[in-house]
C-alpha cells in the first residue's frame, strides 16, 4: 500500500484514550476523526479531563491530527512508551521524539499504542475506528429492529385475516364438549358406575315424623 493510501485511510480514524491507575482502568475517551485537536486539563469541562498529570498550561494540547495520523504531545513530567503491534511497551527512542521549544511530541501511527506515564497514572493513546464500527453496528441493529417490529405488527393483522371465524370457534367448542363427555362416560364405565343414579322420588322426600315423647310412667322394653 502506498504512503498516500495510508494517509487517506488514516484520516478516517479517530483517537482512543484510556486512563489507568496502576492496573485499573478508570476512564475511557473516544474522539472522532472530525476533531482535529484533543485538549486536556484538570477540569471536567474539557474534552479530556486529565487529573494527576503535570500540565504546563490548561488546556493542554495533547494531540492533533496530521497527514499520517496524530501527533501526541508529552506532558513535561511524563515518560512516553510505545507498543507496536501488541508487543511489550518500550521507551520511545530519543531520535523519534520531536522537540519544538519546550514541547516534546511523537508521531502516532496506526499500529502504535502510546503510553504516557506519571507516577501511578498511565494514559494509553491509540487510533480508533470505533466510529466506523459503531456506524455499521447501528445499521445492522436498525435492520434487526425493523424486521422485529414488522413481524410483531404482522401477528395481530395475520390473526384478524387468517384467524378462525366464529362458526369455526363454535364448532371447536362443540368438539371439546363432546370429547369431555366421552371421557366422563369412559371413566364411569371403568369405575362400574356407568348407570346414572336414580333420582329421588317425591314420596321419598316426605319429612320424617320426628321423635315422639312418651309419658313418664311408661317404660320401654
Amino acid at each position: 500500500m502506498s504512503t498516500e493510501a495510508k494517509s487517506t485511510e488514516a484520516k478516517h480514524d479517530g483517537l482512543f484514550c484510556e486512563l489507568f491507575w496502576g492496573t485499573t482502568r478508570n476512564e475511557v475517551w473516544s474522539f472522532g476523526p472530525e476533531q482535529t485537536q484533543v485538549l486536556a486539563a484538570q477540569d471536567e469541562k474539557t474534552a479530556l479531563p486529565l487529573y494527576g498529570f503535570t500540565l504546563p498550561e490548561e488546556p493542554f494540547l495533547l494531540a492533533e491530527r496530521t497527514e499520517k495520523g496524530y501527533r501526541v504531545f508529552v506532558p513535561p513530567s511524563a515518560r512516553v512508551e510505545r507498543s507496536r503491534r501488541g508487543d511489550a511497551f518500550r521507551p520511545v527512542p530519543e531520535a523519534e521524539l520531536q522537540r519544538t521549544g519546550d514541547r516534546i511530541s511523537v508521531e502516532l501511527v496506526r499500529e502504535d499504542l502510546l503510553r504516557l506515564r506519571e507516577g501511578e497514572l498511565a494514559l494509553h493513546i491509540t487510533h480508533s475506528v470505533a466510529g466506523k464500527r459503531e456506524a455499521s453496528v447501528r445499521l445492522r441493529d436498525l435492520g434487526w429492529v425493523a424486521m422485529g417490529a414488522a413481524l410483531f405488527l404482522s401477528l395481530p393483522v395475520g390473526f384478524l385475516f387468517a384467524g378462525p371465524s366464529p362458526e369455526k370457534m363454535a364448532e371447536s367448542n362443540a368438539r371439546a364438549l363432546k370429547a369431555a363427555r366421552e371421557r366422563e362416560e369412559a371413566e364411569r364405565k371403568r369405575l362400574g358406575v356407568d348407570q346414572p343414579a336414580r333420582p329421588i322420588s317425591p314420596d321419598a322426600q316426605k319429612p320424617d315424623a320426628g321423635v315422639k315423647t312418651l309419658p313418664a310412667n311408661l317404660g320401654v322394653h
